[in-house]
């Protein structure tokens, strides 16, 4: 008794200090995080604190310190709810733009490879992916050969992406005159923040001006597939104006972040001088740049499209690979269908993510039974778009899960055009001869444990 005592006090210490450790860095750190994820953390630090303790101090943070300003009561508003919540965010306004929808993979790898060769003086390029097969190579060639014609060309790869990628491509790159840089490697502290913490941007920007973005990685299944097995379905586009500066400028943070040099004077101002000149420019549509991440004071994405649930009166289209809401975006999508408002949400039956598809289920069949039409394609979809009624669309990089609204770096563009919501909505209801609709039955008792066991750390896949 007298050995069992001191045990018992000493597992007991560990949970109190555990409990306090995740409360006052909580509080130290402002971090605001859903019920359902700080209950897990605080009810993971009682059962097994040697272990959850540890893990909350490297995974538990989601948000970096950053300075921000107050909104200022006396803004005029922009004219459109969207535009007048990102802007409350801190972030550049809205802005003409010429802008390209690529029908498939042949158009967008066109596109990509067209905006990297017009770059002049500088060639940005931020990717999760690149491949090493046949397009990854390709994709690297010109990227020397821009570089060998005198332009600054930076590339910008994830951590976890960059040991996808043997280092003799590295090696061929920096040979080739193209800088590299590896944003939050796993095994180094070059980036601030927790090493789950992904930068999933995808963005090619020449010269501050011509941006390239989307969902696509640069590797083949993303564009022409690989051995006879068809291309991934995605979505990119490409546009010229402002945007692409407020990009650029997104881009320059990141690449300092991963430990970069930071761009030449003379390459800033002479980007800042075409910017301006392309923003006299008539353009057929508005547009908005929307990072979202650890890097912003607020879950910009997640937050507009909670706003546009509410703000629905017609239609939301939404198309994504990757389907695990946290609470507040699936209810807020569950009472838009509640209100009449058509929601149509097509996802792949079966995605690359495994884990994923099988977390989904439970937020699938509460969506299904409110009303929501859930379509599953029969191939996969790397697409990642939303429609709100018909003055509102966004694609980027953003996947419809907590991990991708809550924790990743993401960007994406607002669209606030005609042609280009069209363009999107008619994308989407492309897909939908070819889906089957979505079975709500309710689970047996194994299955819907073991959801509610991997939805507890969904947070995280």
């Amino acid at each position: 008794m007298s050995v069992w005592l001191p045990t018992v006090s000493l597992h007991s210490l560990v949970i109190v200090i555990s409990v306090l450790a995740y409360i006052l860095t909580t509080r130290a750190q402002r971090e605001r995080r859903p019920p359902s994820i700080a209950i897990a953390w605080v009810l993971g630090m009682i059962a097994l604190p040697y272990l959850v303790l540890p893990m909350y101090l490297m995974f538990g943070r989601r948000k970096l310190p950053r300075k921000t300003l107050p909104r200022s009561g006396a803004r005029p508003f922009a004219g459109h709810w969207a535009q007048d919540l990102i802007e409350s965010f801190g972030l550049p306004g809205s802005s003409p733009a010429a802008i390209n929808m690529h029908r498939d993979g042949r158009d967008s790898a066109d596109a990509l490879f067209s905006v990297m060769s017009s770059a002049v003086s500088r060639l940005d390029i931020c990717t999760y992916i690149l491949g090493d097969d046949a397009f990854g190579r390709e994709a690297m060639q010109r990227m020397i050969e821009r570089a060998r014609c005198g332009v600054d060309v930076r590339l910008l790869l994830d951590g976890v992406g960059a040991i996808q990628l043997p280092r003799v491509c590295f090696k061929s790159l920096e040979l080739g005159g193209v800088e590299t840089a590896t944003f939050s490697p796993l095994f180094a502290r070059r980036t601030q923040g927790p090493r789950n913490l992904r930068n999933h941007r995808k963005m090619v920007i020449a010269d501050g001006v011509h941006l390239w973005a989307g969902g696509r990685n640069l590797a083949a299944e993303y564009f022409l597939g690989i051995a006879g097995t068809p291309a991934w379905r995605d979505l990119t586009f490409d546009l010229r104006g402002p945007v692409a500066g407020a990009a650029a400028a997104q881009f320059e943070l990141d690449w300092v972040a991963a430990g970069g040099k930071p761009a030449s004077a003379n390459g800033t101002a002479v980007a800042a001088a075409v910017i301006a000149g392309n923003a006299s420019q008539s353009a057929a549509s508005e547009a908005q740049f929307l990072p979202s991440g650890p890097d912003q004071s607020e879950d910009t994405v997640h937050a507009l499209l909670i706003d546009g649930c509410f703000h629905a009166r017609d239609r939301m289209l939404a198309v994504t690979p990757y389907f695990v809401p946290d609470v507040s975006l699936e209810t807020a999508m569950r009472l838009a269908a509640r209100r009449g408002v058509r929601v149509d949400l097509v996802i792949p039956a079966s995605s690359n993510h495994r884990l994923a598809d099988f977390a989904r289920s439970r937020a699938l069949r509460s969506l299904s039974q409110a009303g929501v039409n859930i379509h599953l394609m029969p191939y996969m979809s790397h697409a990642k778009a939303v429609v709100f009624d018909h003055s509102l669309a966004l694609s980027g990089s953003v996947n419809l899960d907590s991990r991708s609204l809550l924790l990743n770096y993401e960007c994406a563009v607002v669209f606030y055009g005609r042609a280009e919501i069209d363009w999107l909505a008619q994308w989407i209801d492309a897909q939908l001869p070819q889906t089957v609709p979505f079975d709500c039955r309710p689970p047996g008792l194994l299955r819907d444990l073991c959801e509610g066991l991997l939805l507890s750390v969904a947070y995280q896949l």
